[in-house]
């Protein structure tokens, strides 16, 4: 059973025709990959999932019900929890206050502060610091953590390697293949391709607001063709 399945749909900006008959499957315990050339439209795709720009057509289910309509509150509290692009740190808040913006204790939570702190040992060193202080990758590791402590059924990450620098590349990937083997159901947007095909365990290519090829990560490696036309790789 897929966990989301997005379904045929078109989104726009205004009179901009952005997503034009997108089709998107992430199975429960898996990792998925979306990728593409800058501009091509798999920011939006997050959008229309997370509910920031829902799309004009087609439907978007979760977990077998449609949540196309619904508000970005509804759709993070119904088990998504997204990892945005340029990871939206707030400036006025310290580490441990973005993490418990969406943290609700239970006893049924598969994350807690605890385990978070094990993850990003760095977080713990600095939960008092302001996040707008910390360096790039620290910014990072909050970003995912923040989604994680929400406990979601699903992961949406948006580019988070964007801008690191090579090691810290390295230790976000290394977050990535943790939550992979753990099975946590997840949805990754890379621009870094060679790299996330040792993340995921699924593949979609995007071009123009359509996918453009789908298929297993060691298809994409054998397929120079798609990674030449499509990734500029």
């Amino acid at each position: 059973m897929n966990l989301l399945e997005v379904n045929n749909i078109h989104t726009y900006y205004g009179p901009s025709y952005v997503l034009q008959g997108v089709d998107i499957n992430v199975p429960a315990n898996a990792t998925v990959g979306l990728f593409g050339r800058n501009g091509v439209g798999k920011t939006t795709t997050v959008r229309s999932i997370v509910g920031f720009t829902p799309p004009r057509d087609g439907k978007i289910h979760f977990e077998g019900k449609d949540i196309t309509r619904k508000k970005p509150f509804e759709i993070a509290k119904s088990g998504i929890g997204l990892v945005p692009q340029g990871r939206r740190i707030f400036s006025s808040l310290n580490v441990i206050e973005h993490l418990m913006l969406g943290y609700e204790q239970s006893a049924d939570n598969v994350w807690t502060l605890e385990r978070i702190y094990d993850l990003f040992p760095r977080l713990a060193e600095r939960r008092q610091q302001q996040a707008k202080t910390l360096s790039g990758g620290e910014q990072s590791m909050l970003a995912i953590a923040r989604a994680l402590l929400m406990n979601p059924t699903l992961l949406v990450m948006d580019e988070p390697t964007e801008g690191l620098a090579p090691v810290v590349v390295d230790a976000v990937s290394d977050v990535i293949r943790k939550l992979h083997a753990e099975k946590q159901s997840t949805l990754l947007i890379e621009q870094n391709v060679m790299l996330a095909l040792d993340l995921v365990d699924y593949c979609y290519v995007m071009t123009k607001g359509k996918i453009a090829w789908e298929g297993t990560p060691e298809q994409l490696r054998e397929r120079t063709d798609i990674q030449s036309r499509f990734l500029g790789v």
